[in-house]
């Protein structure tokens, strides 16, 4: 296993005001090559010395301008992407959070975002873990 590169990651599911979630599309040709034109949630790898809030906060704002604030955690994911011709084991934790705005100014990471109802999120191709986060989601909303 010394071949794959192992990587923490801390993932957002945002929630606006309405109860919607945030979705993000890759590009169709992004520059990882591992999830071309499918949507999924912000975040991304935790860098050495950076705490999980911090990781997750940075990663918010950079693919999305926005502010968040960080409420629970909802979900741990892991998945073996192929990036850039390199085997990765990637181990994420998910949390929900609430946007503090919904004005989106994304990055050159993604070329179209959605706030979607949690149930409607299926209509999407998504990337997974991603879509079990979101149906995690949903089902919750429903219990409660």
């Amino acid at each position: 296993m010394a071949d794959v590169v192992l990587q923490v990651a801390a993932k957002a599911l945002i929630v606006n005001d309405k109860g919607e979630v945030l979705i993000l599309r890759e590009p169709e040709k992004d520059n990882l090559g591992s999830q071309d034109g499918l949507y999924g949630l912000v975040g991304g790898r935790i860098d050495s010395n950076e705490s999980y809030d911090q990781a997750l906060h940075r990663e918010v704002f950079e693919e999305t301008g926005l502010k968040v604030e960080i409420l629970r955690p909802i979900y741990v994911g892991e998945w073996y992407p192929v990036i850039n011709g390199k085997k990765h084991h990637i181990i994420a934790v998910f949390s929900v959070c609430r946007a503090k705005s919904t004005d989106v100014k994304l990055s050159k990471e993604h070329d179209d975002y959605k706030w979607v109802q949690p149930g409607e999120a299926a209509k999407f191709a998504f990337m997974p873990p991603d879509d079990k986060v979101v149906a995690r989601y949903a089902e919750w909303q429903i219990k409660n």
